[in-house]
């Protein structure tokens, strides 16, 4: 795996991670991507994209960050589901949001506030915003595959060593968990480019010597690859591993991919914008590496279709009743971070390219319990998008006067991966990946559509 955008504790790494054998394999299966360029061809021109490269950014706020403390505030309920925040107008006349998000408040209209998902399950992990799908659904053999797995079986590969399939997400329990790529198979799993804890790193091969500048070296490259591979042929180890060597080799020799991870490439004025990174240690959490968001859009322009990052931790209702100081720092670092996604979206002309989604796996209680902070409420939870050619500076849907159920417009978590699809070029009402007994598998549920209020 790519050791390159910072440690567990958010250090800056520059060297490559242990790779196992299945890491290895992971990465060759990837730049095979999936179709035949024919079959490529017949997908993109029945979606009606011809050769456009559209992409989707799946941002992921693990831990359930409160929809009442940010994007649904209640400022005439009670003081004990108020909270301490005061909602601020935005440039969009009608919409308030909270006073810690100043940046978006003044860029309101490119973005879209769903304030009615009602279908959260409850689970503390990201299924539900990596696949769509609920734990208790029954799972066909081999398992659901993401929305990027997805994209990447029926879209394949847009640039020669650029995965379809990306992942920016750090370990942090269920919370960080990439997801597979289900019954599609290996070939179309993510290509995880950040580290992960070095204690619960699997055991097995290594590409030494390999760092981002001799990444550029191709003959220092080709050298560490050819040394890597003779270690390992004396245990045997690399069985198997040659049908995948030349699609692992176009990874690695390709330096579109590492061009895209190489931050120090950007104009450090856009840099600057997306805010510094905070390193400190997140307990359970990914680190607040605002500057993903960036890399995020760097990775999507090189050739990407779908990037996926978690940002943070978002769980703090604990006896240390953390709700209120936590958002103070969390979110205006939010707020910076993905107003430079969107605002760099639509500098570069990819807003109508790019869909940007952020959201969490469940909301929070509208009561302030007795440590002054918010439980798990799986009835009512949020979703920001921006970019795709949707239709922003709205709000879709209400809650009720304490924010506790969802009294107008109820969303779900299918009906916004929908609403990807379609804007990513895949029509959810016809396009089917066969599973591994041959039946055909459609990628959200019967009668599940696009919300109709986006496009």
């Amino acid at each position: 795996m790519l050791n390159l955008l910072g440690g567990p504790n958010g250090r800056q790494e520059r060297d490559w991670a242990p790779m196992s054998r299945r890491a290895f394999l992971r990465i060759g299966g990837m730049a095979a991507g999936g179709l035949s360029l024919s079959q490529l061809l017949s997908l993109e021109a029945r979606a009606g994209t011809g050769s456009s490269h559209k992409s989707i950014i799946n941002i992921f706020l693990p831990g359930g960050p409160s929809h009442l403390d940010s994007f649904d505030l209640k400022p005439n309920a009670p003081s004990e589901v108020r909270g301490e925040f005061r909602p601020i107008g935005t440039n969009v006349p009608g919409i308030q949001i909270c006073e810690l998000f100043p940046r978006m408040a003044r860029m309101m209209d490119k973005f879209a506030i769903i304030r009615s998902i009602a279908d959260s399950e409850g689970h503390h992990d990201g299924y539900q915003c990596m696949t769509g799908r609920t734990h208790k659904e029954v799972k066909p053999a081999g398992g659901w595959p993401t929305m990027a797995a997805f994209v990447s079986k029926l879209q394949g590969a847009t640039e020669k060593g650029v995965p379809p399939n990306l992942s920016l997400m750090y370990p942090c329990g269920g919370w960080g968990n990439p997801y597979g790529a289900g019954y599609v198979g290996p070939a179309h799993a993510p290509m995880t480019l950040v580290a992960k804890d070095p204690l619960a790193m699997p055991e097995g091969m290594t590409l030494k010597g390999i760092s981002l500048e001799r990444l550029r070296d191709r003959t220092s490259l080709l050298r560490s690859v050819d040394t890597f591979r003779r270690d390992t042929d004396q245990t045997g180890a690399m069985d198997g591993v040659d049908r995948y060597g030349q699609q692992a080799m176009d990874i690695l020799t390709t330096s579109a991919l590492v061009d895209a991870l190489d931050v120090s490439k950007e104009d450090p004025r856009i840099v600057e914008r997306y805010g510094t990174n905070d390193v400190t240690y997140q307990r359970d959490g990914a680190p607040r590496m605002v500057r993903n968001f960036l890399v995020a859009r760097r990775l999507v322009e090189a050739g990407a279709r779908v990037v996926s990052l978690n940002y943070s931790r978002w769980d703090w209702h604990g006896p240390d009743g953390m709700n209120f100081p936590s958002s103070r720092v969390e979110f205006p670092m939010l707020d910076q971070g993905l107003c430079a996604l969107v605002t760099d979206l639509h500098e570069r002309g990819l807003d109508k390219n790019v869909s940007v989604v952020v959201w969490g796996e469940f909301g929070r209680t509208p009561k302030i319990n007795k440590d002054n902070s918010r439980d798990h409420w799986p009835a009512v939870t949020f979703a920001l998008l921006a970019g795709g050619g949707m239709k922003t500076g709205q709000v879709i849907g209400a809650t009720d006067r304490i924010g506790a159920q969802v009294t107008e417009r109820p969303v779900s978590f299918q009906e916004v991966f929908a609403t990807l699809y379609h804007r990513i070029g895949i029509d959810v009402r016809t396009a089917t990946v066969d599973d591994p007994q041959g039946r055909p598998q459609y990628l959200v549920d019967s009668g599940v559509e696009p919300i109709r209020e986006l496009l």
